[in-house]
Protein backbone atom coordinates (compact mmCIF):
# COMPACT_ATOMS: atom_id res chain seq x y z
CA UNK A 1 0.00 0.00 0.00
CA UNK A 2 1.29 3.35 -0.86
CA UNK A 3 2.22 5.50 1.89
CA UNK A 4 -0.69 7.43 3.27
CA UNK A 5 0.98 11.12 2.75
CA UNK A 6 1.29 10.52 -1.20
CA UNK A 7 -2.65 9.48 -1.54
CA UNK A 8 -3.34 12.83 1.49
CA UNK A 9 -1.19 15.06 -1.05
CA UNK A 10 -2.95 13.99 -4.39
CA UNK A 11 -6.05 14.11 -2.64
CA UNK A 12 -5.09 17.77 -2.00
CA UNK A 13 -4.54 18.33 -5.86
CA UNK A 14 -8.10 17.16 -6.59
CA UNK A 15 -9.31 19.20 -4.26
CA UNK A 16 -8.33 22.04 -5.61
CA UNK A 17 -8.86 21.05 -9.32
CA UNK A 18 -12.14 22.01 -11.05
CA UNK A 19 -11.34 20.95 -14.51
CA UNK A 20 -10.30 17.53 -13.88
CA UNK A 21 -9.60 14.52 -16.91
CA UNK A 22 -8.76 10.76 -16.66
CA UNK A 23 -6.93 8.51 -18.55
CA UNK A 24 -7.07 4.94 -18.44
CA UNK A 25 -5.84 1.71 -19.57
CA UNK A 26 -6.03 -1.98 -19.35
CA UNK A 27 -5.39 -1.36 -15.73
CA UNK A 28 -8.73 0.15 -14.52
CA UNK A 29 -10.34 -2.92 -15.69
CA UNK A 30 -8.29 -5.81 -14.48
CA UNK A 31 -10.42 -6.04 -11.04
CA UNK A 32 -13.58 -6.06 -13.66
CA UNK A 33 -12.37 -9.39 -14.79
CA UNK A 34 -10.67 -7.62 -18.37
CA UNK A 35 -7.36 -9.60 -18.28
CA UNK A 36 -4.64 -6.80 -19.49
CA UNK A 37 -3.31 -8.59 -23.40
CA UNK A 38 0.22 -7.96 -23.31
CA UNK A 39 0.49 -9.65 -19.62
CA UNK A 40 1.42 -13.54 -18.62
CA UNK A 41 -1.55 -15.42 -19.53
CA UNK A 42 -2.99 -12.47 -21.92
CA UNK A 43 -4.43 -12.44 -24.85
CA UNK A 44 -1.12 -11.97 -26.57
CA UNK A 45 0.28 -14.67 -25.55
CA UNK A 46 -2.26 -17.06 -26.60
CA UNK A 47 -3.52 -15.56 -30.21
CA UNK A 48 -0.37 -13.83 -32.34
CA UNK A 49 -1.89 -10.52 -32.74
CA UNK A 50 -0.06 -10.28 -36.11
CA UNK A 51 -2.20 -13.33 -37.51
CA UNK A 52 -5.50 -12.57 -35.38
CA UNK A 53 -5.69 -8.70 -35.22
CA UNK A 54 -4.44 -6.50 -37.90
CA UNK A 55 -6.54 -4.78 -40.56
CA UNK A 56 -5.08 -6.96 -43.08
CA UNK A 57 -5.42 -10.29 -41.53
CA UNK A 58 -9.39 -9.50 -40.67
CA UNK A 59 -9.99 -8.58 -44.08
CA UNK A 60 -8.53 -11.32 -45.62
CA UNK A 61 -10.12 -14.13 -43.16
CA UNK A 62 -12.47 -12.26 -40.70
CA UNK A 63 -13.36 -15.62 -39.10
CA UNK A 64 -9.90 -15.97 -38.09
CA UNK A 65 -10.65 -12.20 -35.87
CA UNK A 66 -14.07 -13.70 -34.47
CA UNK A 67 -13.00 -16.90 -33.40
CA UNK A 68 -10.42 -14.81 -30.95
CA UNK A 69 -13.70 -12.46 -30.53
CA UNK A 70 -15.92 -15.44 -29.23
CA UNK A 71 -13.35 -15.50 -26.58
CA UNK A 72 -13.20 -11.70 -25.36
CA UNK A 73 -17.09 -11.33 -25.95
CA UNK A 74 -17.01 -14.09 -23.15
CA UNK A 75 -15.01 -11.97 -20.98
CA UNK A 76 -16.65 -8.26 -21.24
CA UNK A 77 -20.07 -9.83 -21.62
CA UNK A 78 -19.29 -10.91 -17.94
CA UNK A 79 -17.91 -8.06 -16.62
CA UNK A 80 -19.10 -5.07 -14.54
CA UNK A 81 -17.62 -1.52 -14.07
CA UNK A 82 -15.16 -1.85 -10.39
CA UNK A 83 -14.90 0.72 -7.80
CA UNK A 84 -11.98 3.07 -9.92
CA UNK A 85 -14.86 3.43 -12.77
CA UNK A 86 -17.70 4.74 -10.30
CA UNK A 87 -15.36 6.90 -8.50
CA UNK A 88 -14.78 8.64 -11.97
CA UNK A 89 -18.45 8.33 -12.85
CA UNK A 90 -19.63 10.10 -9.46
CA UNK A 91 -16.73 12.92 -10.17
CA UNK A 92 -18.13 13.33 -13.68
CA UNK A 93 -21.75 13.79 -11.72
CA UNK A 94 -19.97 16.46 -9.55
CA UNK A 95 -19.29 18.70 -12.70
CA UNK A 96 -15.29 18.31 -12.06
CA UNK A 97 -14.32 15.87 -14.19
CA UNK A 98 -14.28 17.03 -17.82
CA UNK A 99 -13.79 13.76 -19.87
CA UNK A 100 -12.64 10.18 -19.60
CA UNK A 101 -10.10 9.24 -22.15
CA UNK A 102 -9.81 5.86 -22.43
CA UNK A 103 -7.57 2.99 -24.31
CA UNK A 104 -10.17 0.55 -23.20
CA UNK A 105 -12.61 -1.08 -25.51
CA UNK A 106 -14.79 -2.79 -22.74
CA UNK A 107 -17.38 -0.41 -22.10
CA UNK A 108 -17.04 0.16 -18.56
CA UNK A 109 -16.40 3.79 -18.04
CA UNK A 110 -20.45 3.91 -19.79
CA UNK A 111 -21.46 1.34 -17.56
CA UNK A 112 -20.40 3.02 -14.79
CA UNK A 113 -22.27 5.94 -15.77
CA UNK A 114 -19.30 8.13 -17.06
CA UNK A 115 -20.97 10.36 -19.85
CA UNK A 116 -18.06 12.15 -21.55
CA UNK A 117 -15.52 8.96 -22.49
CA UNK A 118 -13.08 9.02 -25.78
CA UNK A 119 -12.52 5.95 -27.00
CA UNK A 120 -9.34 6.06 -28.27
CA UNK A 121 -8.88 2.20 -29.83
CA UNK A 122 -13.12 2.30 -30.25
CA UNK A 123 -15.68 -0.19 -28.51
CA UNK A 124 -15.79 -3.60 -28.43
CA UNK A 125 -19.39 -3.71 -27.82
CA UNK A 126 -20.31 -1.52 -31.11
CA UNK A 127 -19.88 -3.14 -34.47
CA UNK A 128 -21.20 -2.66 -38.04
CA UNK A 129 -21.44 -3.98 -41.64
CA UNK A 130 -18.31 -3.74 -43.90
CA UNK A 131 -20.55 -4.09 -47.19
CA UNK A 132 -23.64 -1.66 -45.89
CA UNK A 133 -22.08 0.26 -43.03
CA UNK A 134 -25.46 -0.77 -41.03
CA UNK A 135 -24.66 -0.03 -37.10
CA UNK A 136 -24.89 -2.55 -34.20
CA UNK A 137 -24.87 -1.09 -30.81
CA UNK A 138 -25.07 -3.91 -27.50
CA UNK A 139 -24.35 -7.22 -26.90
CA UNK A 140 -26.07 -8.92 -29.75
CA UNK A 141 -23.77 -9.55 -31.77
CA UNK A 142 -21.36 -10.82 -29.74
CA UNK A 143 -23.94 -13.29 -27.95
CA UNK A 144 -24.49 -14.50 -31.73
CA UNK A 145 -20.54 -15.49 -31.98
CA UNK A 146 -20.34 -16.98 -28.67
CA UNK A 147 -22.81 -18.67 -29.88
CA UNK A 148 -20.76 -19.88 -33.00
CA UNK A 149 -21.86 -17.65 -35.45
CA UNK A 150 -18.41 -16.92 -37.04
CA UNK A 151 -18.08 -14.49 -38.83
CA UNK A 152 -21.14 -12.74 -37.92
CA UNK A 153 -23.57 -11.58 -40.76
CA UNK A 154 -25.39 -8.06 -41.45
CA UNK A 155 -29.06 -8.52 -41.07
CA UNK A 156 -29.74 -6.44 -44.33
CA UNK A 157 -26.92 -7.24 -46.46
CA UNK A 158 -25.01 -10.47 -45.51
CA UNK A 159 -22.16 -8.54 -45.11
CA UNK A 160 -19.46 -9.14 -42.80
CA UNK A 161 -19.62 -7.42 -39.56
CA UNK A 162 -16.49 -6.08 -37.71
CA UNK A 163 -16.22 -5.00 -34.62
CA UNK A 164 -15.94 -1.32 -34.07
CA UNK A 165 -12.39 -1.91 -31.76
CA UNK A 166 -9.49 -0.68 -33.64
CA UNK A 167 -7.50 -3.58 -35.00
CA UNK A 168 -3.73 -3.25 -35.40
CA UNK A 169 -2.97 -1.26 -38.54
CA UNK A 170 -5.71 0.37 -38.64
CA UNK A 171 -5.96 4.34 -37.83
CA UNK A 172 -7.26 5.45 -34.77
CA UNK A 173 -10.32 7.55 -34.95
CA UNK A 174 -9.64 11.11 -35.59
CA UNK A 175 -12.42 12.75 -34.13
CA UNK A 176 -11.68 10.85 -31.13
CA UNK A 177 -7.86 11.72 -30.90
CA UNK A 178 -9.54 15.67 -31.41
CA UNK A 179 -11.59 15.24 -28.31
CA UNK A 180 -8.65 13.46 -26.14
CA UNK A 181 -6.36 16.77 -27.22
CA UNK A 182 -9.06 19.45 -26.75
CA UNK A 183 -9.38 17.75 -23.19
CA UNK A 184 -5.70 17.86 -22.35
CA UNK A 185 -5.52 21.62 -23.28
CA UNK A 186 -8.84 22.35 -20.76
CA UNK A 187 -7.33 20.09 -18.07
CA UNK A 188 -6.03 21.52 -14.77
CA UNK A 189 -4.98 18.45 -13.83
CA UNK A 190 -4.65 14.74 -14.99
CA UNK A 191 -5.19 11.43 -13.69
CA UNK A 192 -3.22 8.54 -15.36
CA UNK A 193 -4.66 5.45 -13.86
CA UNK A 194 -3.94 1.44 -15.22
CA UNK A 195 -1.15 2.42 -17.91
CA UNK A 196 2.28 1.52 -18.42
CA UNK A 197 2.23 4.67 -21.30
CA UNK A 198 3.90 3.01 -24.05
CA UNK A 199 1.60 3.20 -27.03
CA UNK A 200 1.37 6.35 -28.85
CA UNK A 201 -0.18 8.40 -29.60
CA UNK A 202 -1.89 8.00 -25.99
CA UNK A 203 0.77 8.09 -24.22
CA UNK A 204 1.74 11.84 -25.33
CA UNK A 205 -1.33 12.61 -24.06
CA UNK A 206 -0.64 13.20 -20.28
CA UNK A 207 2.91 15.84 -21.62
CA UNK A 208 0.53 17.36 -23.68
CA UNK A 209 -1.65 18.21 -20.51
CA UNK A 210 1.46 18.87 -18.42
CA UNK A 211 2.37 21.58 -21.41
CA UNK A 212 -0.84 22.89 -21.31
CA UNK A 213 -0.13 23.83 -17.45
CA UNK A 214 -2.06 20.52 -15.60
CA UNK A 215 -0.82 19.17 -12.65
CA UNK A 216 -0.40 15.13 -13.39
CA UNK A 217 -0.98 12.12 -10.89
CA UNK A 218 -0.20 8.60 -12.19
CA UNK A 219 -1.69 5.49 -10.46
CA UNK A 220 -0.49 2.10 -11.41
CA UNK A 221 1.32 -0.55 -10.67
CA UNK A 222 4.21 -0.13 -12.75
CA UNK A 223 4.05 3.14 -15.64
CA UNK A 224 6.10 5.89 -15.38
CA UNK A 225 6.59 9.68 -16.57
CA UNK A 226 9.16 12.22 -15.66
CA UNK A 227 6.50 14.84 -15.95
CA UNK A 228 4.55 13.26 -13.33
CA UNK A 229 3.85 15.63 -9.82
CA UNK A 230 2.86 12.24 -7.93
CA UNK A 231 3.25 9.14 -8.68
CA UNK A 232 1.46 6.11 -6.77
CA UNK A 233 1.94 2.33 -7.09
CA UNK A 234 -0.95 0.39 -6.43
CA UNK A 235 -4.10 -0.82 -7.98
CA UNK A 236 -7.04 1.22 -9.23
CA UNK A 237 -9.89 -0.06 -7.44
CA UNK A 238 -7.84 0.74 -3.67
CA UNK A 239 -6.23 4.15 -4.76
CA UNK A 240 -8.34 6.04 -7.20
CA UNK A 241 -11.19 6.07 -4.71
CA UNK A 242 -9.52 7.06 -1.82
CA UNK A 243 -7.45 10.30 -4.22
CA UNK A 244 -10.62 11.48 -5.72
CA UNK A 245 -12.25 10.59 -2.29
CA UNK A 246 -15.30 8.91 -3.15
Amino acid sequence: MPPRDSIRQARQLVDAATRISALTGAGISVASGVPDFRSEGGLWKRYDPLEFATYESFLNDPAKFWTMGRELAKVFLNAAPNAAHKSLARLEEQGRLIGVITQNIDNLHQAAGSKNVIELHGNYLRAYCMGCGKIYVGEGVHRRVAQGEIPPKCDDCDGVLKSEAVLFGEPLPQDAMRKAVEVCRRTDLMLVIGTSLQVYPAAYLPQLAKKSGAKLIVIDLEGRTDAADFIIRGKATEIVPKVVGL
